[in-house]
């Protein structure tokens, strides 16, 4: 299974969405500086997630969040 997941900041409030197959493993990577996209702007937590069977399915489904990012899609799925 791979895993769509929002994090946000705790300290600016920013989104970064992603995906991955470890998502334990992949918070961690993050709020360690491993990340380039995320360096620097942690801590970070997860504030949406959701499961998909393939790794072709989740990275669609991330970029169709990216899509809408900021807009009330987006702000529907943090409810």
């Amino acid at each position: 299974m791979y895993v769509v997941y929002i994090l946000q900041s705790q300290t600016s409030g920013r989104f970064y969405i992603g995906h991955t197959k470890d998502l334990v493993q992949r918070l961690k990577d993050h709020n360690r500086g491993s990340t380039k996209s995320t360096k620097g702007r942690g801590p970070w937590k997860v504030v949406y997630k959701e499961q998909w069977f393939t790794k072709q399915e989740a990275w669609s489904r991330e970029h169709k969040i990216k899509s809408y990012k900021g807009g009330e899609a987006f702000k529907k799925l943090l409810l």
